[in-house]
Order: structure tokens, then sequence, then C-alpha cells
């Protein structure tokens, strides 16, 4: 199947398609093939972020919040299907496609956010991590968090392994979790009833949306639609019909199962802090250090406080690791920048644990789980930058083809997006009410209205453009007439033909490409604007010596040309480029421009393709476009 996106370097390229799912296989062999890309992206949905919220939550609410987790989980689960289609129709991952549909700075701006996402999330699994060690083996947060640095080498162990080692890994470690809070929930014996009670909605207002959000956050995670969209990628498909639709089915249903594992132990916590903590009048607990403080006498039993550090520092571990892959995915499909791993995984570790150090060495250590809950919120802000692109791409027939998505599951997908983004933007609302009727010093509040315009001005482009862009199509196409019937063609005769030089090995190129385009009679007016202070200031009385080298430079062009039996003119301009060739090249009656363009990207396309775009709205003569590099 072709698509639009059918060149560019693959996504996690080291891995890419090592998987051959074309290998004829019978029965569960043949579907787990395809499984294990959801479950590297499921441990970000029960990772540390995740047991602070779940465990406020059920210690200050009870089981009220349970719906809220499913809610997520469906959301999740939603979102995290229209990921691996994009990545399996397209194969291209959702960095890459953003990167190829939105203007350069929308697209910066998106890799700033993922990267403060990934850079949140990472901080929540070092936290977490160093959390468990210190609950295991009694070590201080500070030296926990300084060890977390060392799993920069496991890393580099597991993706030498390839893929599906890591895969295995990743399952090991959700297993031990999995288990972990089984043993518990067993012991706390909770009332089901009340659990079940758990699952009708209720009105969310003030610290219970706060947690809400926190636990949305921390359960549809934006770093995950960008690493599902590049792990489907690992498996080698029949690109056909049938293989491609193969492939979606066999992801759906590994989403199903990994995502519905992550939520029987987010419910889990939450059930395990309502049952012990909350039924027992402890609702003020907020922290996990103090959460495993009290498992042993309320549940009077030595194992529980163990399994609970055991499968913290699972979830850290695991959690991590997708990070990491997310990190380089989103560097490199915004960036089209490949660094060695181990150097993206120290990076990313050490974003994370400056602000741990820093709030760890200031406020101590009762303040981290308040920083993990932060953590959870950042990661909910950034989901609208990630979940709308995602919708609209798999919106798009000319993306998708046939696999695009139904209307059905279209609308479902953008009623997902519109509770998260009303959710967020409820609770920025609160936020900032409370910031600006705090007492601080009015620079801050004026300071804060720069990255609340940026972002509500980058939403909405990114909201917008896509829409625009198809109407754009659709008038386009509804437009064209009946098809052109070509019959003779008329024989063009150039009679002057203009070349804007600037004296770099290009010249060469741009001179050859028009003479390619004279005939016997035809002129060619060598066309270059002196740029310097003076000419700026006395135009064509100038006299400095950058006006004289680039008059020799021109009479040697000449005179080499006509050496060569062509016709040769030369044109000196002075000060605007711009204004200086159109002028030049209406006053020699030229019938046709050559430039060059030095195929510029990002800012420099801003700064140096002006030129060209100038020029050729200001001529009514057709203008070539030579790319010289």
């Amino acid at each position: 199947m072709k698509n639009k996106y059918s060149s560019g370097q693959a996504s996690l390229s080291e891995v890419h398609e090592t998987v051959d799912t074309t290998v004829p296989r019978k029965g569960w062999r043949r579907i787990l093939a395809y499984i294990g890309p959801a479950y590297l992206v499921s441990v970000g949905y029960m990772d540390p972020g995740n047991w602070a919220t779940d465990l406020q939550g059920g210690a200050r609410f009870g089981y009220q919040l349970i719906w809220v987790l499913l809610m997520s989980n469906l959301m999740a689960l939603l979102l995290q299907s229209l990921s691996a289609r994009l990545g399996i129709v397209t194969r291209r991952d959702l960095a890459q496609a953003n990167r190829e549909n939105y203007p350069p700075l929308v697209n910066f701006s998106l890799y700033i956010l993922s990267e403060i996402a990934i850079a949140a999330c990472d901080m929540a699994e070092v936290l977490g991590m160093a959390i468990g060690i210190h609950l295991l083996t009694g070590l201080p947060l500070l030296t926990g968090t300084l060890i977390t640095i060392a799993d920069t080498f496991l890393f580099l162990l597991l993706h030498h392994f390839g893929i599906r080692k890591m895969e295995a890994f990743i399952i090991s470690l959700v297993a031990i979790i999995g288990m972990c809070f089984l043993i518990q929930i067993i012991m706390a014996k909770p009332d089901m009833s009340s659990v079940v009670t758990g699952f009708v909605p209720t009105n969310l207002t003030g610290d219970s949306l706060f947690i809400a959000i926190g636990i949305i956050g921390a359960t549809v995670m934006p770093h995950n639609l960008y690493l599902h969209s590049a792990l489907v990628q690992t498996r080698k498909i029949s690109n056909d019909r049938e293989g491609i639709r193969r492939a979606i089915k066999y992801n759906v249903i590994d989403s199903a199962i990994a995502l519905n594992a992550a939520f029987l132990v987010n419910a889990a916590i939450l059930i395990l802090a309502a049952s012990l903590f909350f039924a027992n009048g402890h609702t003020n607990v907020a922290q996990i250090q103090e959460a495993h403080r009290l498992l042993e006498p309320l549940l009077g039993n030595q194992w529980a406080p163990i399994l609970f550090a055991v499968a913290l520092i699972a979830a850290g571990q695991s959690s991590t690791i997708t990070g990491t892959l997310a990190g380089q995915i989103v560097m490199e499909g915004y960036l089209h920048l490949r660094i060695n791993p181990w150097l993206r995984r120290l990076i990313t570790r050490l974003l994370a644990i400056i602000p741990a150090l820093l709030v760890i060495l200031i406020y101590g250590e009762s303040k981290v789980d308040d920083l993990l809950v932060i953590s959870q919120i950042i990661l909910s802000l950034q989901l609208g930058f990630a979940v709308i692109p995602l919708i609209h791409f798999v919106s798009d027939k000319s993306t998708m083809g046939e696999f695009v998505i139904s209307p059905l599951t279209k609308t479902a997908a953008w009623i997902v997006a519109a509770i998260l983004v009303f959710l967020n933007g409820r609770l920025v609302l609160e936020q900032l009410t409370a910031f600006y009727m705090a007492d601080i010093a009015v620079i801050w509040k004026y300071l804060m209205v720069i990255p609340i315009g940026w972002i509500f001005w980058l939403f909405l482009v990114m909201t917008f453009i896509p829409i625009l862009k198809k109407r754009k199509a659709k008038k386009k196409a509804s437009l064209h007439g009946d098809p052109i019937t070509f019959s003779e063609f008329k024989d063009i005769q150039r009679k002057c033909v203009a070349i804007a030089l600037d004296f770099t090995e290009a010249d060469r190129l741009l001179i050859e490409n028009a003479v390619a385009q004279k005939n016997d009679e035809t002129k060619l007016v060598l066309i270059h604007v002196v740029e310097s202070a003076s000419a700026g200031y006395f135009g064509a009385s100038s006299d400095d010596e950058e006006t004289r080298a680039d008059r020799i430079r021109l009479e040697h062009y000449q005179s080499q040309l006509l050496e060569k039996g062509l016709k040769v003119d030369i044109a000196l301009g002075f000060g605007n480029r711009v204004k200086e060739i159109v002028r030049l090249t209406n006053d020699c009656n030229a019938d046709l421009l050559v430039m060059g363009a030095h195929r510029h990207a990002g800012l420099k396309d801003y700064l140096f393709g002006e030129t060209i775009e100038g020029v050729r709205h200001a001529l009514s003569i057709p203008v070539l476009v030579v790319n010289v590099q």
C-alpha cells in the first residue's frame, strides 16, 4: 500500500522490522508474533507517578475515583489503538507525521512540550525508584536518586539484545508488579460492594478534580502515543491490504490485554489505599513512604511492605526504559537528530534527576510525593498536544487510505480529546486564579502571560491547520475545470535571460541552466546586488572596495562567456536584494529569471527563502529556481 509517508528514515531504525510476522505460523504463535509493543507502552500506565495519585485518591476519597481510572483506561485503549494504527498504516511515528504536516515553528514547539513531558515522566520514575530503594534498603532518598543513573547501562544492555528480549524483560517486571499487588489485595480483603459503587461517576470539584486530573495524566500519557506508533513498526508485516488489516487487529488485541492489566494494577493501588487508609481514618496519607509504613500494622503482615517496595522498584525500572525509547523517537522524529543511545539516556536521566535533587536538598524528603503528583499534572497538560494531531492524521483519508477510522471512532476520539482539554483547561484556570490572587511579585504575574499565550497560540494552530488544509484542498479540487487538451506546443523564444548571481560555486550551475534555456538570439544578463553599508547608503554612487571587487567579478564572468560566443551584459544593483533584482530584471526586459535556492530549513528558510518569494511575487515573468545544494 502506498501513502504520502513513503520516504525518510525509519522510526527506531536499530530495531525497525526486526520481528518478522510474515513467516507462516499457526494458532497462538501467529498472535504472539504481534504481542509485545503494548506491554512496553502499558508500563507507562503503572509507573510510580500513578502510585502517588492513586494512593492519594484512595486515601482521601475512598473508592469514589475508581470510575476515573476506568474512564482513563478506556480513553487510553482508544488512543493507543489509534497510535498503533498510524504506525502500521503509514510506517511513520507520531513525531515524524507531525514534522511532515506542521510548520517548523509549530513542530519545534511540539518538540519542546514533548521533551518536557518525557522529563516529567522520567522524574516520576527516578523518584519512584529512589523511594523504592529507600523503603527496601534504608538508603537515603538522595543516594537512591543518584543510584538511578546506573540504570542507563541496563537499558543499553537490553537495547543490544534486541526488541524481543526487551519486551520479555518488561513483561516480567509487569508480572512482578501484578503479583505483588494481588497478594496485598488478598491480605487487605476490601469490601467488594463498596468497590462496585466506585464505578459510578460522581461530581469532581476542588481537590478531587485535582487528583482526578492527576490520575488521567498518569494514565493517558502523551509520550506513550509517540512510543506506540514507533514500536508497532518493529514488526515486519505484509504490505498489502490483508497484512495491514491483520496487524491492526492483533495490535488492538495486544493493547486491550496490556492496558487492562495496567488498569487492574492502578485499581489495586487505589483499592488498597481505600480499604486500608480511608476505611481506618488515615485520610491524610499522601506519601508513598507513609503508605509503606502503615501497611504492616494495618495488615498485620511483615511481607506487605516488602512486596510494596519491590513492586515500586519494578514499576520505576520498567517505565524508565520505555521513557528513554520515547525520548529517542521524539528527538529523531522532530529534529532528525540521532545521538548515541547512552548519551540520550544520560541527558534524559539528568533532566529528571536535577529537579528531584533540588527538591530533596531544598525542601526535604517530605515534598517528594508532591513532586510526583505535579509531574503527572504536567503530563496531563501535554495530552491535547499529542492527541489532537493523532486524531487528525488517522481521520485523514489521504494519509490512511481505506484504513481511515470510521465516523463513530472519530466521534469517540474527539469526545475523548474534548474531555481531556476541558478538564485540563479547568485545572489551569483554577491554578492561574490562585496564582494571580496570591501575594507575589507583579513581575511574575506578567511573565506568566508569555507561556500561556504561547501554549494557547500553539493549541489553536495545531488544531486548525489540518482543517484549513483539507478545506483548501477541497476548494482547489472543486475549482478545476475540464482537463486541458494539448495540440501543438508553442515554440518559446527567449530574448533575454537574467541570472541572479551570488559569487559562490553555485554560479556555475545557474549559468549552465540559463544557457540551456537560450536560443541563437538570446542575450544573458548577469545580475549581482552589492549589499555593503556604502552600497545601501550611496546606491549607484557607491565606490567602496566591495563594489569594485563585485564589478570586476561580473566582468570576469562576462569575458569568459563572450569567448564562448554568447551574448552577455552585466548589471550591478545596490542595497536591498529583492528590490534590486526585480528592478534590474525589468530594466533589461528579461523574459526569464534564473535564481538559486540553497534548500535552507527551519529558521534559515524564513531568513534566506524570503528573497525568492519576494522576487517571484514581484515579477510577471517566469522564474527558474535552481537547487544549488
